[in-house]
C-alpha cells in the first residue's frame, strides 16, 4: 500500500469539514486556508468525494460542503476509495502473469500481504470520521491537562471543544 498525498489530503480535509461544519456548509477556501492545501486540489478531491456520496454540495450564498451522512457512518476507507487510493498491499505484489512465480516464496509472501490487506481493510472500514474527531478531543484534553501546547486548531468548534 502506498498512501499518496491525495489520500492524506482527502482525510485531512474531511476531518476539517467534520470539525467545522456545525450543521452549516463549509467553503473549500476555508479548508484550504486552515490546512494549507491548494484550493484547486481540494476542488478535485471534493468532486470525487461528492461523486462517492461522502459529501454534498450546497449552492448559493453561504454554500459549501456538508457531510452526506453522519460522521460515524463515514469510514476512512470510504474516503480513500472515493479518491482512488490503493489500500490493498497484495495488489502490488501479485503483478502481471509474467511476473508471477509459482514458488513457495512467492505464494508465502503473496499470502502474507493478502492477510495484511484484509487487516488494513478492516481497520480502515471500522475507523470513522467520528472516531477520529473524538480522538482529537481526547488528545486536546490530555494536552491541556498536561500543560502541553497543541497544534490542533479545532478549539473553537463546538463538536470538540473542552
Amino acid at each position: 500500500m502506498r498512501l499518496t498525498s491525495k489520500g492524506r489530503y482527502a482525510v485531512r480535509a474531511m476531518l476539517d469539514l467534520t470539525s467545522h461544519t456545525n450543521g452549516n456548509p463549509v467553503r473549500l477556501q476555508e479548508i484550504s486556508t486552515r490546512q494549507g492545501i491548494s484550493l484547486h486540489y481540494l476542488e478535485q478531491l471534493f468532486r470525487k468525494l461528492r461523486n462517492g456520496r461522502v459529501v454534498k454540495s450546497v449552492r448559493g450564498p453561504g454554500g459549501g460542503y456538508v457531510l452526506a451522512r453522519s460522521m460515524d457512518e463515514i469510514s476512512v476507507k470510504d474516503i480513500l476509495d472515493c479518491v482512488g487510493e490503493n489500500i490493498n498491499p497484495a495488489r502490488d505484489i501479485v503483478g502481471s502473469d509474467d511476473e508471477s512465480a509459482n514458488t513457495i516464496e512467492f505464494n508465502l509472501s503473496k499470502g502474507y500481504f493478502e492477510n495484511l490487506g484484509i487487516i488494513m481493510q478492516e481497520y480502515l472500514e471500522t475507523t470513522s470520521l467520528g472516531d477520529l474527531i473524538r480522538k482529537s478531543k481526547d488528545i486536546r484534553i490530555d494536552a491541556i491537562a498536561n500543560g502541553v501546547h497543541t497544534s490542533i486548531e479545532h478549539a473553537n468548534s463546538p463538536e470538540i471543544s473542552v
